[in-house]
């Protein structure tokens, strides 16, 4: 009976150890759960050397039940033999061995009752120690449970505060800039590239092109006169491109007549 009190008290020690020291509760469970087996384990064995000591005590009490029937053997063979004397001498012995077998059976049945009372109570030790097995991974299961709840709330509460915000607001503007600044290197790297004067020009003769073409439009829709023929360049104010091109259809148009 000592023992499960002892046992008791020390899990229960140990506990209140281990929740003062703040721990993590996955650690302490674990822990305690092994301090528990072991504690088990001390208590099995406490409790086989009880029932060695009660089947001790069986034979012991069987051992004095057959002396006492070996010394009343030996009483009659001395009655058989006319010696009463020695017959007395063996009942004498017998009654000693009697006497022993008697208290041997009361401890052995003592013995028995609480080896007995010992195994129910080892045997309810191991259920609450494997219903503690049990509701530790529920406990170890809520606490992470909680741990990632928590760790989302923190997060929400840091994606929600004014300077991550800001900063995330101050990086996309900076992407803007740079793709403005990538933009404008572009188009300045275009315009500067090759003749600048011959650009001019073409952009020139693409406007009078678009003005042409509408005024030709609202012509034949009725809307306005018949636009007047450009005027050709003379060769000499023509780039060197168009005026190589000039000469080479006017001798293209002579070698034809």
């Amino acid at each position: 009976m000592g023992i499960f009190s002892r046992l008791g008290t020390l899990i229960k020690s140990n506990l209140n150890d281990l929740i003062s020291k703040a721990e993590d509760p996955q650690k302490m469970l674990n822990q305690i759960v092994v301090d528990m087996q072991n504690q088990l384990v001390e208590a099995k064995k406490q409790v086989a050397i009880s029932i060695a000591d009660e089947k001790r005590l069986k034979k012991q009490w069987d051992d004095q039940i057959e002396l006492a029937k070996e010394w009343e053997r030996k009483a009659m063979l001395a009655v058989r033999a006319g010696d009463d004397g020695l017959a007395k001498e063996a009942l004498t012995r017998k009654q000693e061995h009697d006497k022993m077998q008697a208290e041997l059976a009361k401890q052995w049945q003592l013995q028995k009752t609480a080896v007995e009372n010992l195994k129910t109570q080892l045997r309810s030790l191991n259920d609450k120690i494997e219903e503690a097995k049990r509701k530790k991974d529920l406990l170890i299961a809520r606490q992470k449970r909680a741990e990632a709840q928590k760790a989302i709330q923190d997060t929400m509460r840091g994606l929600s505060d004014v300077g991550a915000f800001d900063s995330f607001e101050r990086m996309s503007q900076k992407v803007d800039q740079i793709e403005a600044e990538a933009d404008a290197s572009t188009e300045l790297g275009g315009e500067l590239a090759g003749d600048t004067l011959q650009q001019k020009f073409k952009a020139l003769d693409v406007g009078v092109g678009s003005d042409t073409a509408l005024a030709e439009l609202k012509a034949k829709m009725g809307l306005g006169p018949m636009p007047a023929a450009r005027p050709a360049l003379p060769e000499s104010s023509l780039p060197a491109d168009q005026a190589g091109a000039g000469v080479a259809s006017g001798a293209t148009g002579s070698s034809k007549s």
